[in-house]
């Protein structure tokens, strides 16, 4: 794989490749922290900047994303001249410098603007489900989209019908990170107890954000179904989304929602707690991702990655990692979640198996390696396009 890899970078040898997101956290960000210090030690000339944004603009393209998904928003008109507003900002400031624009996310979508006064090549990567989009917030987006000269999803389920070129690239996990590697059960205890989480009896985990789309109150409605048959923790563990100011009233209704329960476990970790939440993780019996609609949902590779048995939501990315009582379970609406969570508990080698087919399935399909060869694979298929044209225009001319 590693000599696979040098080749396809050493033919990329002369291009810039330059990456824009919203943030050095969170989403996209968490892909290319990991994947530009591997681009630059292949020798690829890669580089990652970020747009400027404010609050008022972060909750416009949150309402968007959430239009995206298929949920109704009030999307004002004042809301989209605040969006168009600062995307123009982020045009006229921002300085373009690579041969090819890699440009992730809905938030910096609109930089495809200049694409009309650069002789670049332009990338957008999408990382939600834009399949069944609400129409006001997609007549936001695709008169930006179909400018571009592609458009990378993480799976086909996610995109929709576009006239540029479409691909497929699954984000994925690096197993040697501090959020995957493996950890001292000592380093595990100490993180358990730093939180108040006894392991006396089964730990049932979700690992989110804490938003609607990831159903934290469905998540507690399920685990009170589960308790009239199994004496077992829940705990939730996440951080406030950083595009999302209106994480803290998800995150209160959620702790009035558990109110005195000594069983239910709310961990609020801060930015870059990647060891804490891979020791919760590995402390963990179950993870549950319980989410209305969702990204492709890494957390989902981490925790099979730490062979935990998965019950998890039929939405987004979810699907292509858990594979229905294979690698885990996928579960609708809070019952079949509560059976799913029930049958687990019941039958421990059941669990145990489904855990280490999970993990088989992260090798083979989900490790960073793999990730690396796609987008190395995908730039030079842009470029190389460019270079079959030039070699046809050379040869029309000396004919």
């Amino acid at each position: 794989m590693i000599e696979e890899l040098e080749i396809l970078a050493a033919s990329l040898k002369g291009k810039t490749i330059q990456n824009i997101s919203a943030s050095f956290i969170g989403g996209a960000a968490d892909t290319l922290s990991r994947m530009m210090p591997l681009m630059g030690q292949l020798g690829v000339d890669v580089w990652w900047d970020v747009i400027k944004r404010n609050d008022s603009f972060c909750q416009v393209a949150r309402k968007i994303n959430n239009a995206l998904h298929g949920r109704k928003e009030n999307i004002t008109p004042v809301n989209f001249e605040l969006f168009q507003e600062i995307t123009r900002e982020n045009v006229e400031e921002m300085d373009m410098y690579g041969d090819i624009l890699f440009i992730h996310g809905l938030q910096p979508v609109g930089l495809i603007q200049k694409k009309h006064k650069l002789n670049k090549k332009w990338i957008w990567g999408c990382h939600i489900d834009i399949s069944q989009p609400i129409e006001e917030a997609w007549n936001i987006l695709k008169p930006y989209i179909v400018q571009y000269d592609a458009a990378v999803f993480p799976a086909p389920a996610f995109s929709c019908k576009l006239p540029i070129k479409q691909f497929q690239i699954p984000p994925s996990i690096d197993p040697l990170s501090d959020r995957n590697k493996e950890l001292p059960d000592e380093v595990i205890a100490d993180v358990l107890e730093k939180y108040g989480i006894p392991r006396d009896k089964p730990v049932i985990t979700q690992v989110s954000y804490f938003d609607y789309l990831r159903n934290p109150l469905g998540v507690i409605e399920a685990f009170e179904l589960v308790r009239k048959n199994f004496n077992c923790r829940l705990v939730f563990v996440g951080g406030a989304a950083g595009d999302d100011p209106g994480s803290g009233k998800v995150l209160a209704e959620v702790r009035e929602r558990a109110g005195n329960n000594p069983d239910i476990h709310v961990v609020l970790v801060p930015p870059n707690s990647d060891i804490e939440i891979n020791a919760l993780q590995w402390g963990s019996t179950i993870i549950l991702q319980k989410s209305l609609g969702s990204g492709f949902g890494m957390t989902v590779s981490e925790a099979l990655w730490k062979a935990k048995p998965v019950v998890a939501s039929p939405v987004g990315g979810i699907p292509l990692q858990v594979k229905n009582r294979l690698t885990g379970f996928l579960a609708h609406g809070v019952e079949d979640t509560a059976l799913a969570i029930n049958q687990l508990l019941s039958n421990p080698d059941y669990a145990k198996r489904l855990g280490n087919n999970g993990r088989e399935h992260v090798k083979y399909n989900f490790l960073i390696t793999r990730h690396l060869r796609d987008y190395l694979t995908l730039f030079l298929t842009l470029d190389h396009n460019d270079t079959l044209i030039n070699m046809m225009n050379v040869d029309v001319k000396h004919s």
